[in-house]
């Protein structure tokens, strides 16, 4: 079942759950994220980013329209930090049901106009909008970038960005980096910051940044009104760990039916307990019941 953002989150919303956003580039690590999906009867969020398009090509995205599409489960095909309108219109022309524009970079103003104009073309088509508000960090171990130091978002600024713009979503800044935590630190989460932003917004928040998190602050983080959690170094690392690991064992030979298997359970591992802590586990099921929400009606 391919859906939009809208459709996923609203209903994570309305049953008080969080749902994974998971960035993929090749087969097996879709593969991974899709099976678990499937395994833990639990909605996800494939995740691509521009460079990750850039290398797995729109042809890629095909199969990954048409094998979601065929689940019993709910998906969502989501363009991760998107830089330009190009490259918005290229996820949107490859099959994307989602899309975020990251202008968190940009002047207060030239975000809020250059996130509206993708939401006036996106929404002409069904697809869904994320935008981007404060700034993530970076601990220089993933290819989403972003700065050395947070920005944490403003609830007032926030409020206006999300009115000015029509967005779907709001990716919210409170202290996450994108990448792996180096040895010895352990991020803090601002939920007072949060909390002023949920009191002033009342629209699906998205966490980026969300690897290495302590499972607590994650936990409290979706009870407060996360909707979405972005995971990509997570279970990257553990399917790669792996890869490694047999690699380096005499005689492990060079198939990929011999080396990727034992990867693919690494890394569903991983996704299992994120889905268990978000709770997710078993809410496909809130997708599957035509008299809740109105837009599953309206797909029948």
């Amino acid at each position: 079942m391919l859906i939009n953002m809208s459709q996923m989150l609203e209903v994570a919303k309305a049953n008080h759950f969080a749902v994974g956003a998971y960035n993929v580039s090749e087969s097996n690590l879709f593969r991974t994220v899709v099976e678990t999906a499937e395994e833990m009867d639990a909605p996800a969020i494939i995740a691509v980013h521009p460079t990750e398009l850039a290398y797995c090509k729109d042809d890629f995205v095909k199969y990954m329209v048409a094998r979601c599409s065929n689940s019993p489960v709910p998906f969502v095909i989501h363009m991760d930090h998107g830089d330009s309108i190009e490259s918005i219109m290229r996820a949107i022309h490859d099959g994307f049901t989602s899309v975020m524009i990251d202008g968190s970079a940009l002047p207060f103003e030239e975000n809020i106009a250059k996130t509206a104009e993708v939401v006036r073309y996106a929404h002409m088509v069904n697809v869904s909008v994320e935008g981007e508000l404060g700034t993530i960090g970076d601990t220089g171990t993933s290819i989403e970038g972003g700065m050395t130091e947070v920005i944490y978002t403003d609830p007032d600024d926030a409020k206006k960005f999300v009115e000015e713009t029509g967005v779907d979503t709001l990716a919210v800044a409170i202290g996450t980096c994108h990448g792996l935590y180096p040895k010895g630190v352990t991020p803090k989460l601002r939920m007072d910051v949060l909390k002023a932003i949920k009191e002033k917004v009342d629209l699906p928040l998205v966490l980026h940044g969300g690897s290495g998190n302590p499972d607590s602050e994650i936990a409290e983080a979706v009870e407060i009104g996360i909707q979405k959690v972005n995971i990509s170094s997570d279970y990257k690392s553990a399917f790669f760990i792996k890869a490694r690991e047999i690699l380096s064992q005499e005689g492990s030979g060079w198939d990929p039916n011999n080396l990727f298997p034992e990867c693919i359970e690494a890394g569903k591992a991983v996704i299992r307990h994120k889905m268990d802590l978000f709770n997710c586990v078993g809410a496909a099921k809130y997708y599957r019941d035509p008299v809740t929400p109105q837009w599953r009606q309206d797909l029948a």
